[in-house]
C-alpha cells in the first residue's frame, strides 16, 4: 500500500526524484555515493571515472569529498575525472575559469593524479576545437565511460552548457550561451558584458552514456525549471527534459528546489491531504484562480471538479470554507501596521497596545527599507510610532566607479571654493583614476574607493530616511563586518556581527522588528542578514523580558513578493502613498536607472516595487476583496 501511495503522489513526475531537507544533507548523500563508487572500484583494482560539474551547486559535495579524504582516508588515486564544460575563450588562471574553480574546490585538497584530470581547454584556437572535442569524447570511451555524471541545472534548463535548442544526441562541442545564462554569470564577471558568449561543453548524448546521472538543485530560484524538467513535456526548449528518456538518472533536490513539484505545491491533486488551516487557505485561493471566480462564489462543483472533493467532504460545506478563508484574507488587511489604538485587535494582524510602538526596520542594503516597505515605513512614522531604521551593510560594492570620481571631484571643487587645501585630495583622486583605468572585473577596490562608495550609499540612505520622516538619531549604520570584504564573496558571519545586532536591539528594545525576508536576493545578503537578526533575538529572548513582546515581521519586494496565501499583514497604499514611496526610493540616486547588480530583473527598483505592490492588490481584488491601488505584504516569523 505504501508503494502504491508513493506512485500516486509522484505520478506527475517522469523521472526519479529524491528530496532532502536542505542542501547540506543532500550534498553529503551525494558525496557518499561518489565515495562508494570510488571504493568499490578500488576493491576491484579498477579506475572510477567521474563526470564533474562546476557552479555553486556542487561546492558542498566537493567540500565533503575533501573531508572524506583528509579525515577518513578516502583516496582518489584511482579516479579519472572529466569536467562538463568551460567558458571560451578562458585562461585557466582567470578567476572565472573552471580549471581554477575545480582546483580551489576539490583537486588541491585530494590526492588525485594531475594527469587524471580533464577539463575542456578554453585557450584553443577556434579551428582546433572540433578535433579537440572528438579527442575528449575518445578519451572518455578509452577509460571505459563515465561511471557517474554529476549535473546542475541552469534556469534555461541547460545541463552542462547545452542550451535550449540542443539535440538529445549532441556531442562535445563549442556552443553559444543563452542571454539568461550570461546574466546569471554576470556577477562573477563584473557585468554581463564581460561574460564570454561561448563555451565548450559535453553534449547531451555524451552525458546520456554515463552509467549513472545525478542532477542536483538547491533553492527556490531553481524550483520553476525543476518542475519543467521533471513534469514537463520533453522539448529541446528545456534540454534537461531529455533526461526523462534515461533509466539511470536521479534528481536530488532540497525542499526549496522541489517546492513547485505538484506533490508539494498542490498536493490535493495527487493524494488525500491533512487539511491544516494554512493548506486550506492555499488550496481555496488556488481554486479561485483556477476557475476564475471570487472566493465567495466557489461552489461544491468547483471543489469536486478540481481535486478538492476531500476538503469539501471533510471540512464543508464549501460555502463555510469560503467564508472562513475570505475572512482570513480580509483580516490581514490593515491601514495600521503598528496596531490601531482604541480598537478591537482580535481580527487585526497587529496588537493595539502599546498604542505607540518602538519599531525597528532592518535594511540589509541601504535601500531595501524604502524599496520593500517604504509605504509602511512612512505610515508608521505618520501614525506616531517611534521608528528606527538600521542599515546592516554599507552596500559599497554596488556603486559605479564613475560615481566615485564624480563625488571626489565635487569634494575637491567644494574645498577649493571655501579656501581649503586640496593637495591631499588630489593625490588620492589621481591614485583612484590610475587604479580604475586598469581595473579588471571583480578586482577589489582601493580602500579609499570602498570608503567613497560607502559614503555615497550612506548619504542616500539618510536622505531616504529623512524623506520618510525620521530624525537623524533614529538612523543607524551597522556596517556588519561580514560584508566589508570589498568583493562579491563575503566573509562568514562571526560573533561580532551577532553582538553588534544584539547591542542595537537592546538599545531600542523594539515592540516590532521588520526584516528582509526576500531570500531570492541573488547576492545572498538578505538571508545572511536575517539569520544574524534571528540569532540575536533568540539569544536575547533567554535573558530579556521585552523580547517576549517583540514581533518579527518579514517584508519582500526588491526581488520577489509573498504569495497571497502566505501574507499575514497587507498594508494598502493610496495613489498618494505610492507616489511618496517612489520619491523615497528616488533618494537612492546611485541605484536609479541602472543598478550595478540588477539580477535578472531589468526593471528599476522603484518600478519593480510599484508593480509588485500593485499585483498584490490586484490579487486580493480578484479573490473578491476591496480594490486598492497597491499593497505591501508581510509575514510574521515566530521565534
Amino acid at each position: 500500500m505504501a508503494r502504491l501511495n508513493l506512485l500516486e503522489e509522484t505520478r506527475f513526475e517522469k523521472l526519479a526524484v529524491s528530496v532532502f531537507q536542505d542542501e547540506h544533507i543532500a550534498s553529503k548523500k551525494v558525496a557518499r555515493r561518489i565515495a562508494d563508487i570510488i571504493t568499490s572500484k578500488q576493491e576491484k583494482g579498477e579506475n572510477a571515472v567521474l563526470g564533474l560539474a562546476t557552479g555553486a551547486t556542487p561546492v558542498e559535495v566537493y567540500y565533503e569529498l575533501a573531508r572524506l579524504h583528509k579525515e577518513e582516508g578516502l583516496s582518489f588515486k584511482n579516479v579519472i575525472t572529466f569536467n562538463l564544460d568551460e567558458y571560451y575563450p578562458m585562461n585557466p588562471g582567470a578567476k572565472q575559469s573552471y580549471v581554477r574553480f575545480m582546483d580551489e574546490q576539490l583537486f588541491n585538497h585530494i590526492d588525485i593524479p594531475r594527469e587524471n584530470i580533464h577539463i575542456p581547454d578554453g585557450t584553443l584556437k577556434k579551428e582546433e576545437i572540433a578535433n579537440y572535442c572528438l579527442e575528449y569524447e575518445k578519451k572518455i570511451t578509452e577509460v571505459g565511460g563515465l561511471d557517474l555524471q554529476i549535473l546542475g541545472i541552469g534556469r534555461t534548463g541547460h545541463i552542462g552548457f547545452n542550451e535550449p535548442g540542443s539535440a538529445p544526441n549532441s556531442g562535445t562541442r563549442l556552443v553559444t550561451l543563452d542571454d539568461l545564462t550570461r546574466r546569471d554569470a554576470s556577477r562573477d564577471f563584473g557585468g554581463k558584458e564581460n561574460v564570454p558568449t561561448k563555451a565548450i561543453t559535453m553534449g547531451i548524448g555524451t552525458i546520456f552514456k554515463a552509467k549513472e546521472i545525478i542532477l542536483m538543485a538547491w533553492s527556490k530560484k531553481k524550483a520553476p525549471i525543476i518542475r519543467k524538467a521533471v513534469e514537463g513535456e520533453i522539448s529541446s526548449n528545456v534540454p534537461a527534459t531529455f533526461l526523462q528518456l534515461s533509466d539511470n538518472v536521479e534528481f536530488i533536490l532540497d525542499e526549496d528546489a522541489a517546492s513547485e513539484l505538484t506533490r508539494f505545491d498542490t498536493p490535493w491533486l495527487v493524494k488525500d491531504c491533512n487539511w491544516t488551516p494554512q493548506l486550506i487557505k492555499k488550496a481555496v485561493i488556488w481554486l479561485s484562480r483556477t476557475v476564475n471566480k471570487p472566493i465567495l462564489k466557489l461552489t461544491e462543483e468547483d471543489y469536486n471538479a478540481n481535486g478538492m472533493a476531500q476538503l469539501a467532504t471533510e471540512q464543508g460545506p464549501a460555502y463555510d470554507i469560503n467564508i472562513d478563508v475570505f475572512n482570513q484574507l480580509q483580516h490581514s488587511i490593515t491601514g495600521w501596521p503598528g496596531g490601531k489604538p482604541n480598537a478591537d485587535d482580535s481580527q487585526r494582524p497587529e496588537r493595539k497596545e502599546p498604542s505607540h510602538k518602538r519599531s525597528l526596520i532592518f535594511s540589509p542594503h541601504p535601500d531595501d527599507d524604502v524599496i520593500s516597505m517604504g509605504g509602511t515605513f512612512i505610515r508608521l512614522v505618520d501614525q506616531g510610532h517611534d521608528v528606527h531604521v538600521a542599515y546592516q551593510t554599507s552596500g559599497n560594492t554596488a556603486v559605479w566607479d564613475t560615481d566615485v570620481l564624480r563625488y571626489v571631484e565635487f569634494a575637491i571643487d567644494f574645498n577649493e571654493s571655501i579656501g581649503e587645501d586640496t593637495e591631499k585630495l588630489k593625490v588620492i583622486y589621481e591614485k583612484m583614476r590610475k587604479f580604475l583605468q586598469t581595473k579588471e572585473p571583480n578586482d577589489i577596490d582601493l580602500e579609499e574607493i570602498q570608503e567613497v562608495k560607502g559614503f555615497i550609499r550612506k548619504t542616500e540612505a539618510i536622505a531616504g530616511a529623512r524623506y520618510a520622516g525620521l530624525k537623524d538619531d533614529q538612523v543607524h549604520f551597522m556596517a556588519l563586518p561580514f560584508y566589508e570584504t570589498g568583493k562579491k564573496v563575503k566573509n562568514p558571519v562571526t560573533e561580532n556581527d551577532v553582538k553588534l545586532t544584539m547591542e542595537l536591539l537592546q538599545k531600542i528594545k523594539p515592540h516590532q522588528v521588520f526584516a528582509a525576508g526576500d531570500f531570492a536576493d541573488p547576492h545572498g545578503t538578505h538571508i545572511v542578514c536575517f539569520r544574524i537578526i534571528l540569532e540575536a533575538l533568540q539569544r536575547l529572548k533567554k535573558t530579556e523580558d521585552w523580547v517576549k513582546d517583540c514581533w518579527l515581521w518579514l517584508y519582500r519586494g526588491a526581488w520577489e513578493e509573498f504569495q497571497v496565501h502566505e501574507i499575514e499583514m497587507a498594508v494598502p497604499l493610496s495613489p498618494q502613498e505610492v507616489q511618496r514611496k517612489r520619491h523615497a526610493i528616488f533618494q537612492h540616486q546611485s541605484q536609479k536607472d541602472r543598478p550595478v547588480f540588477p539580477g535578472d530583473d531589468e526593471r528599476e527598483f522603484w518600478v519593480r516595487a510599484e508593480e509588485r505592490n500593485r499585483e498584490t492588490a490586484v490579487n486580493y481584488h480578484q479573490l473578491g476583496l476591496a480594490n486598492y491601488e497597491a499593497m505591501e505584504a508581510f509575514v510574521r516569523w515566530k521565534f
